[in-house]
């Protein structure tokens, strides 16, 4: 864990070039061996496209958070809740060279004190993706079902507080 935790703060539309740089980077690094770089770019470049990155930032009721340590983006997350008192964790992304520090575990303390009320987490993992599985057992996460998303084998999980 790092020493200092990074400053975490509710994004603003100027921060979405920088957010969408950082989830193609770690898109990349994650998922290019499980779907190859092309596949990977092509569904960056849908799931990450600034105008559907703006719409969840104005959310009324989710949580588009950023984190920094100096001038530099180090994370991203983004939640939303779902009745009955369940938190979608969309998105938890730290950048590469930066990951292993805790500073995910600050995130998602962050968007867990945004949404108090939440009894249920959930979210869903690429089965493949062996360090994001490792760190959502770790933080007391279960896989509750399967699926498939962009033709990768998805692993559903819950945790209930």
């Amino acid at each position: 864990m790092s020493e200092a935790a990074p400053l975490i703060r509710v994004a603003t539309d100027a921060d979405l070039d920088a957010v969408r740089a950082l989830l193609r980077e770690t898109w990349h690094q994650v998922y290019d061996p499980i779907l190859g770089a092309e596949k990977v770019g092509e569904v960056t470049a849908r799931w990450h496209a600034r105008e559907l990155l703006a719409r969840e930032l104005a959310g009324p009721r989710s949580s588009f958070l950023v984190a920094h340590e100096g001038e530099r983006l180090v994370a991203h997350g983004y939640a939303y809740p779902r009745k009955p008192a369940t938190l979608v964790v969309s998105r938890l992304y730290v950048r590469p060279g930066a990951q292993r520090r805790g500073i995910g575990q600050h995130m998602l303390a962050a968007l867990l004190a945004r949404h108090q009320d939440a009894a249920t987490l959930r979210l869903f993992v690429a089965a493949q993706n062996e360090a994001g599985l490792a760190f959502w057992h770790a933080k007391g996460f279960s896989v509750v079902s399967e699926g498939v998303e962009e033709g990768a084998r998805v692993l559903h999980m819950e945790k209930h507080l």
